[in-house]
C-alpha cells in the first residue's frame, strides 16, 4: 500500500511544461494569420495572435466584475499533434473564471501543429492572462528575483528586457516556472549508467579509427560521448506516437523533469521484477526478484551534477546462484550477500531481502577535470570481463579523479572496503581498509592505446586509517607500499592496450602482475610466485554489414594465488566476500563468445562461456589453500613449484544466456525481456562447497537497466 501510495504522489507532482522558447530542430504551431509571416517572426505572431482571441472572447463572469477583481490567470496548455487546443491547468481566483478559460481555448480553431525534425509533435505553452482585460494592452513586466524586468521588442520584432526598478520579494515563489525541457542530462557530467546493453549502442562511434577517446574507464560521463555519439537524435528516432500525458510518461519521458536557465532535475520510479523458473530446483517452485527504485538526477549550473538511487529489494534466484550468496555470506547471522548488490536478511521462504544504495555527486572545475564523490562501483577496461578493476562486487564509498588533456587520460581513484568475514571480525564489527589506484591511458596513435595500471590496498591497522601517502596521484604505489613497511600494503600492477584495425574491428588486451620475482617467472619452476593473469579480446562492430550487430570475442586467464595474501588476509584484492577485479578469483582460464544485436526499441544478446577452474576441496582430508580462494592465507599453499591453472578440485564450467527485450521507455532504459540460462558444472571431487550441477533457468522481467547482473559464477 505504502508503495502505491508513493507513486500516486509523484504522479500528480511530476507535471512539465514546455515555454515559447524552441530549439533550432523545432518550427512553432501556426495560425493561419502567421502563414505569410517571416520564420523568425513566427512565434511572436502565435503569442500575439493567441492573446488576442483569449481577450477578445474571454467573457469576464459576473461575479469576478462585481468583486473588481484585478489579477492573473496562469494557463498551462498544449497544442497537439493535431493542431488541437487541450487546456492542462488553470490558476485562477475564482472557479467561474477557469471554466471561462477553459470555454474559451475550446472555440479556438485546428491550426498548424509544431513540428520536430519535419514530424509533427506536441508542445505545452505556460500563458497569463491579465483582469481586467485592458490591462493586457500595457507593456509586459516579468520580475526575475527582487528586481522587475519589462519586456519591450526591437523594430526587427525581437525580445529585449530591460531592468526597471526593485520589486517585491514575496513574488519570487510564483515566478520558478519551468522552462522546455532540453534533456540536459544527456549533455552533463552525469555517469552513463554502466549496463553492457547501453554501452553496446555506441561502442563503435567510440572506436572509430582518428578519435581521441579513452575506452577503458567507465563508467563514462554524458559529455565525454555525446561529442561521437547524439543520444537525443536516436531517441528522437523511437519515440512513441503518444499525446496523452501518461503516454508519454511511460513510453518516452521521465515520471518528473523539471528545467530552468540555471539547474534541472529528474525523477523516476524504476522496477527490476522477474519472475522465473529453475527446472532443477526441487525446495521451490519459481524464482522471482521484486525491486522497487527511486532515481534522482539534476544539475547546477553547467558544471556540478548529482544522482542518486535507493533500491527496496527482495529476491529468490536459482539455486547454483543462492548458494553461491550463502556461500559469501557476512559475520554476524545473515544468511547471504547477494552478489554485486548488498548483505541480504532473510525473506519469506527461503529468499532474501537486501537494500542497497547508490549516489555521487560530479563537479568539474575546468575543461579538463571532473571529480566523483560518491558510492557505487567502477570498471577498467574494454572487455566483458576486467582482471584490474570490474563492477561486480558490492557498492563502496569511492573519491575519483580524472583529468583528461591531449592524448591522455589520468585516473585516480581512492575507495573504502570491507572485510566482512568472521575471522578478520574485530569486535563485533567489520574491518576496513582502503583502495588506492590510478590508470594512465595514452593514445599512442590513432590506432593503438596503452594503459597502466596500479594498485594498493592496506588495513586499517595501529590506527592508521586512510593513509596520506597515497593521495599523491603521480606516484609508483610500489615505492609507498616499501616506505611504509613490507606489511604496510598489497600493490598490484597492470598493463593494458587496444589496437583499432578498422572502424569496425579492434582488439584489446589486459596484463595482471600481482608479484613480480623475474627469477620465479622466467625461471621456467611454475613457482606460485608467478602471480600473473591475461586478457585478449576481439570485437567486431555492425558484423557482416549489419547495423547495430557486435560480436566479441575473449579469453581471460589468472594464474593460482593471484589477488591473495599472505597472514594478513585482509589485504586481499575483495570487499564484501566478492572480488574486485575477475568474479572467479583467480586460477582459471575461460574463453566467452557474445553476440549482441539492436533494432529499433528491440535488443538481444547471447552469451558462451567456457572455463576450467580449480578449486579448495576443503573435505576435511585435503585443506589445502590451491590458489582459487583469494581470501585464503596463500602460505596454505600444498607445494611452492609445479603450480598450474586448475590445481586442486578441476571443475569446468559451461554458461549460456540467451536474452530478448524491448525497451519500454528509452528515458529510464526500462525493458521487457525474457531470459534463458544453461549452466553445467563439472566437479573433479564433490565436496561440501562443490559439486556437480546442471541448471536451466528462464526469466521474465520488467526491469529499469541502470547495472549489469552477472550471472555467469
Amino acid at each position: 500500500m505504502k508503495y502505491t501510495l508513493l507513486l500516486s504522489v509523484l504522479l500528480l507532482t511530476s507535471f512539465t511544461y514546455s515555454q515559447e522558447k524552441l530549439n533550432n530542430s523545432e518550427i512553432p504551431p501556426v495560425f493561419p494569420e502567421c502563414e505569410a509571416v517571416d520564420f523568425q517572426q513566427r512565434s511572436a505572431c502565435f503569442r500575439e495572435t493567441l492573446k488576442n482571441f483569449i481577450v477578445e472572447n474571454l467573457k469576464i463572469p459576473q461575479v469576478v466584475e462585481e468583486n473588481n477583481f484585478e489579477g492573473t490567470v496562469v494557463v498551462l496548455f498544449e497544442v497537439t499533434r493535431e493542431g488541437g487546443f487541450e487546456v492542462i491547468y488553470v490558476d485562477a481566483a475564482y472557479d467561474e473564471l477557469k471554466d471561462e478559460v477553459v470555454r474559451t481555448f475550446e472555440t479556438l480553431p485546428q491550426i498548424k501543429p509544431a513540428t520536430y525534425n519535419g514530424k509533427p509533435t506536441y508542445i505545452q505553452f505556460r500563458m497569463a492572462v491579465k483582469i481586467p482585460l485592458r490591462l493586457n494592452e500595457e507593456v509586459n513586466v516579468v520580475r526575475r528575483g527582487a528586481t522587475e524586468i519589462k519586456v519591450e521588442q526591437d523594430d526587427t520584432g525581437e525580445e529585449y528586457y530591460s531592468e526597471v526598478q526593485a520589486g517585491n520579494v514575496t513574488t519570487e515563489y510564483d515566478l520558478i516556472q519551468p522552462e522546455e525541457f532540453t534533456r540536459p542530462h544527456l549533455e552533463s557530467k552525469l555517469n552513463i549508467p554502466f549496463s553492457h546493453e547501453m554501452y553496446s549502442r555506441f561502442d563503435a562511434e567510440l572506436n572509430r579509427i582518428g578519435t581521441n577517446t579513452h575506452t577503458s574507464t567507465k563508467p563514462f560521463l554524458y559529455s565525454e560521448v555525446a561529442k561521437y555519439y547524439d543520444f537525443k537524435a536516436e531517441q528522437e528516432k523511437i519515440l512513441q506516437d503518444r499525446s496523452t500525458w501518461l503516454g508519454r510518461k511511460i513510453w518516452n519521458e521521465h515520471l518528473v523533469q523539471f528545467q530552468t536557465e540555471d539547474y534541472w532535475f529528474t525523477i523516476d520510479f524504476g522496477l527490476d521484477l522477474q519472475l522465473g523458473k529453475d527446472f532443477q530446483q526441487k525446495d521451490y517452485e519459481f524464482t522471482y526478484n521484486n525491486t522497487r527504485m527511486a532515481i534522482l538526477n539534476g544539475g547546477l549550473g553547467d558544471n556540478l551534477n548529482f544522482y542518486a538511487v535507493a533500491y527496496e529489494n527482495q529476491g529468490r534466484f536459482a539455486e547454483y546462484y543462492n548458494d553461491y550468496a550463502e556461500s559469501i555470506r557476512p559475520d554476524g547471522g545473515d544468511p547471504a550477500i547477494v552478489p554485486g548488490r548488498g548483505i541480504a536478511k532473510p525473506f519469506m521462504d527461503g529468499g532474501y531481502d537486501y537494500p542497497v544504495a547508490e549516489g555521487y555527486l560530479s563537479y568539474s572545475p575546468g575543461k579538463y577535470f571532473n571529480i566523483q564523490l560518491g558510492h557505487g562501483k567502477n570498471f577498467i577496461g574494454d572487455g566483458y570481463r576486467s582482471l584490474l578493476m570490474s563492477d561486480i562486487a558490492s557498492p563502496y564509498p569511492y573519491l575519483k579523479l580524472s583529468t583528461t588533456f591531449w592524448k591522455l587520460k589520468y585516473t585516480n581513484t581512492w575507495m573504502s572496503l570491507r572485510d566482512v568475514r568472521p575471522e578478520v571480525t574485530a569486535d563485533g564489527s567489520f574491518r576496513t581498509k582502503f583502495m588506492a589506484n590510478h590508470y594512465l591511458s595514452l593514445n599512442l596513435t590513432k590506432r593503438l592505446n596503452i594503459g597502466l595500471f596500479e594498485s594498493v590496498i592496506w588495513q586499517n591497522d595501529n590506527n592508521r586509517g586512510f593513509d596520506v601517502n597515497y593521495l599523491n596521484p603521480v606516484i609508483f604505489y610500489r615505492a609507498i607500499e616499501f616506505a611504509t613497511g613490507a606489511r604496510g600494503g598489497n600493490a598490484l600492477l597492470g598493463l593494458t592496450a587496444k589496437y583499432k584495425w578498422t572502424d569496425k574491428i579492434n582488439t584489446y588486451g589486459q596484463w595482471v602482475i600481482d608479484e613480480f620475482s623475474t627469477g620465479d617467472i622466467f625461471g621456467g619452476s611454475q613457482s606460485w610466485k608467478n602471480k600473473l593473469g591475461y586478457q585478449l579480446g576481439i570485437k567486431y562492430f555492425d558484423a557482416f554489414n549489419i547495423p547495430d550487430l557486435l560480436l566479441q570475442a575473449e579469453y581471460n586467464q589468472v594464474r593460482p594465488y593471484t589477488y591473495s595474501h599472505n597472514s594478513e588476509v585482509v589485504l586481499n584484492y575483495g570487499h564484501n566476500n566478492q572480488s574486485m577485479a575477475h568474479l572467479w578469483g583467480a586460477n582459471f582460464r575461460e574463453i566467452l563468445a557474445i553476440a549482441r544485436y539492436k533494432n529499433e526499441r528491440l535488443y538481444g544478446h547471447a552469451k558462451l562461456i567456457y572455463g576450467k577452474r580449480g578449486f579448495d576441496f576443503k573435505n576435511g582430508i585435503d585443506n589445502a589453500a590451491y590458489g582459487g580462494d583469494i581470501y585464503r592465507n596463500y602460505n596454505e599453499r600444498p607445494f611452492d613449484d609445479g603450480v598450474e591453472i586448475g590445481q586442486g578440485n578441476t571443475t569446468t564450467s559451461f554458461f549460456t544466456e540467451v536474452e530478448g527485450g524491448y525497451i519500454i521507455n528509452p528515458a529510464t532504459n526500462l525493458k521487457l525481456y525474457g531470459k534463458f540460462i544453461y549452466r553445467n558444472f563439472d566437479t573433479q571431487l564433490k565436496t561440501p562447497a562443490h559439486s556437480d550441477n546442471s541448471t536451466t533457468w528462464i526469466n521474465f522481467g520488467l526491469r529499469t537497466d541502470i547495472f549489469n547482473w552477472y550471472y555467469d559464477y
